[in-house]
């Protein structure tokens, strides 16, 4: 499968918003990123992982203010929070930035005025929710009340997380201010917008040529039949954000420099390395003529914004679209919405209190497809889910022939394979393992490797090396066996190392090799000293997911 010319791709997930922790919800976006990112990387492709913490807009202020602390300090705690979380669950980015930084706030005004020198930016007066006992307007999120497009109950004012449907506050039935429950009232303001409308037919060609997925294709047709919208993208004072420039009292509005901190990530990273790499190159991953791959892994929510809003953006101010945008869906748990009643809503922290990372990056490999789906986090299947297919099957093949290379052979492998065409088959199966990934179905990637646990498991209990190890003339078959046994282990670590990354590092350690890339697999371990065997992972105590869940609550 590895190409001939590595491809040279960039990657980043949604920026987490700096306002509290992460919890095992967020979780599945990064892991899914990073385990497209680490299978690219294995199979030889020049993958890069940028992220940032989504550091504005008038939340961030308010809790800055109630915790009173300057909104800066209070970004900065989260993102070193949110950067230590990512590290162990063994989330790998190349940067993690943030967007309230000075090369986020250059590359704002420079789209911003390239953008109102294309004409693509209007100026008008508009009639705005005004909290008066607050002081102050509205963000959009800031009012709430009833969906004007399905009738769902207490959705934000720009978007309903049941139907999709986007909006203004204006439009809601019954809104209400979050901050002081009043009902806001309508005052004039002069605001900025950017004219979507002008890229309506680009947009068009855009998501028509493969840039997003069928599913979403379909959505976005219902929302250019409806008509697009231009964007209101600034915001009054008080507001935490980048001052619009040539004004005193407007702001950018946080989606607008959001998604921007993707490119500032990068820019920070291509400073960082300015004169050590030459891939590094800002304009070589996203001037026009760019050749390289740019995705982005978002949830379901922010479809609207990153496939119409951005691309115009993006086109508009003369950098390139994205290759790819893939959205996943939500995460319930026992079939339900997180919850805190419940002892649901876990954070990342609570998480790791009690259990391995490794076990929850597995159980939603084996959930995630390329389909835009909720997934759900059984609790008694992750046990019985992890505990079979890691431990019973896949550590289980280690385990079961370690000791005998170990005691009885100094730890040396055999110098030939017992059974060369049970070998070749792991290693052609790697073909069709490697599009699983590729696809973003990471279910059948699993389902196909324990299938092979289960074909290895199914090798040892045939040939039996403990009843063979018996007679001292077996011995040799016993090495041969045992050798066999510990390459198909081998073969099916390399297969499982974007998603088990500790448990490879591990591994590898005990076969005192180090794969560095998916060809590996078709390279057996054969005369040469392995380590003795310590375990790799071990089984998930129902009792210790009861205290999670207890801690939680």
């Amino acid at each position: 499968m590895p190409n001939i010319e590595p491809r040279k791709i960039l990657v980043t997930s949604a920026l987490p918003y700096a306002n509290g922790p992460i919890h095992i919800g967020h979780l599945v976006e990064y892991i899914q990123t990073d385990i497209w990112v680490r299978f690219q990387q294995l199979i030889g492709n020049d993958c890069l992982f940028v992220c940032a913490s989504d550091a504005h807009g008038t939340p961030i202020m308010l809790r800055a203010r109630q915790e009173n602390i300057d909104p800066g300090e209070l970004v900065e705690k989260f993102r070193k929070e949110h950067i230590r979380d990512f590290a162990q669950f063994r989330i790998r980015f190349d940067n993690f930035h943030s967007t309230h930084s000075e090369e986020n706030r250059l590359l704002v005004e420079q789209i911003y005025r390239r953008l109102d020198e294309g004409g693509f930016i209007l100026r008008k007066t508009i009639l705005q929710a005004f909290d008066e006992e607050a002081g102050m307007f509205l963000p959009d999120r800031f009012v709430r009340g009833t969906c004007p497009a399905c009738g769902a109950t207490d959705q934000y004012g720009d978007n309903c997380e049941h139907c999709g449907a986007t909006y203004s506050p204006d439009d809601l039935v019954d809104p209400r201010s979050v901050i002081s429950g009043a009902t806001p009232v309508k005052k004039e303001s002069e605001h900025y917008f950017f004219k979507l409308t002008a890229f309506d037919a680009m947009l068009r060609q855009w998501t028509s040529a493969g840039h997003v997925d069928d599913s979403v294709k379909r959505k976005l047709d219902e929302w250019f039949d409806a008509g697009l919208r231009d964007w209101d993208i600034s915001r009054d004072r008080p507001y935490f954000g980048f001052r619009i420039p040539g004004t005193d009292d407007k702001y950018f509005y946080v989606w607008l420099d959001a998604p921007v901190g993707y490119l500032a990530s990068f820019r920070q990273l291509c400073d960082s390395a300015q004169g050590k790499k030459s891939r590094l190159e800002f304009d070589a991953y996203f001037g026009e003529n760019s050749t390289a791959e740019l995705y982005h892994f978002i949830g379901k929510d922010i479809v609207y914004f990153h496939t119409l809003f951005w691309p115009a953006v993006l086109e508009g101010a003369g950098f390139r679209k994205p290759t790819g945008v893939f959205a996943h869906g939500f995460l319930t748990v026992n079939g339900q919405k997180m919850s805190k009643s419940r002892g649901t809503f876990i954070a990342a922290q609570t998480y790791l209190k009690h259990l391995d990372p490794e076990y929850l990056r597995y159980y939603y490999a084996f959930k995630l497809s390329a389909a835009i789906e909720d997934i759900d986090l059984n609790l008694d299947d992750f046990v019985a889910r992890t505990n079979s297919d890691l431990v019973g099957k896949f550590v289980n093949i280690a385990s079961r022939n370690a000791g005998f290379i170990s005691k009885r052979f100094d730890g040396r492998l055999a110098d030939h394979l017992d059974d060369e065409v049970l070998y070749a088959e792991f290693v052609d199966a790697g073909e069709r393992i490697a599009e699983h990934y590729e696809q973003r179905n990471f279910g059948r990637a699993m389902r196909e490797i324990m299938g092979l646990a289960d074909r290895a498991n199914r090798y040892v209990d045939e040939h039996k090396p403990w009843i063979l190890a018996k007679e001292e003339h077996n011995l040799p078959k016993v090495q041969a066996v045992c050798t066999q046994s510990l390459n198909l282990f081998r073969v099916l670590m390399i297969y499982l190392k974007p998603v088990l990354p500790g448990v490879a590092e591990k591994a590898e350690t005990f076969l005192a090799s180090h794969e560095s890339s998916w060809a590996d697999r078709e390279y057996p371990l054969l005369g040469c000293t392995i380590n003795p065997f310590s375990p790799l992972l071990t089984r998930i105590d129902p009792k210790a997911v009861e205290e999670m869940v207890d801690a939680s609550r």
